[in-house]
C-alpha cells in the first residue's frame, strides 16, 4: 500500500496534451513494466491490488510498457473510466523510471518533462522553497 499524499492542485494542466483537460487530483506512475496488453478491468485491478489505490479517485494513473514508446493512462471520470493511449510515432522513447515495482506521484511538471522524453529527476531544475527561516 502507497500513500500519495495530498494533491499538487486542483488540477493537472500540460500545455499541448489532450491530458490538459483531464481535471486530475494527483498523477500516479506505475513505476516498472506494465504489460501493455491489459485494458480498464485489468489496470484497475493493478491499481488497487498492487498499489493498494482507489482506482475511482480523481488520479490519473499511467502505465508503460518495456518498449517505452506507448503509454497508457487510466482514469475515472465519476461515470466511467477513460482509457488513453499514446504511442510515439518516432523513435522517441519515454524515460520510464523502472528501478522499482510500485507507484509513484509527480508533479505537473514531472509529467511535462516525460511526456517531452526527458526524466522526471532534472537535478538541474530549479525547486520551489517550502518555507524560509529569515534571520
Amino acid at each position: 500500500m502507497i500513500d500519495i499524499g495530498t494533491t499538487f492542485g486542483s488540477r493537472v494542466t500540460l500545455r499541448n496534451s489532450v491530458l490538459n483537460d483531464i481535471p486530475a487530483e494527483n498523477v500516479v506512475l506505475a513505476v516498472g513494466y506494465t504489460d501493455m496488453r491489459m485494458s480498464i478491468d485489468g489496470l484497475a485491478a493493478m491499481v488497487k491490488q498492487s498499489f493498494g489505490l482507489d482506482p475511482c479517485a480523481r488520479n490519473l494513473y499511467l502505465f508503460c510498457g518495456r518498449r517505452s514508446d506507448r503509454i497508457k493512462g487510466l482514469y475515472f471520470e465519476g461515470d466511467g473510466f477513460l482509457l488513453l493511449y499514446k504511442r510515439l510515432e518516432t523513435n522517441g522513447r519515454f524515460q520510464w523510471p523502472r528501478k522499482e515495482s510500485e507507484a509513484r506521484r509527480i508533479t505537473p511538471q514531472q509529467l511535462r518533462w516525460l511526456l517531452e522524453g526527458l526524466s522526471i529527476e532534472q537535478p538541474k531544475a530549479l525547486r520551489k522553497v517550502e518555507s524560509l527561516l529569515v534571520v
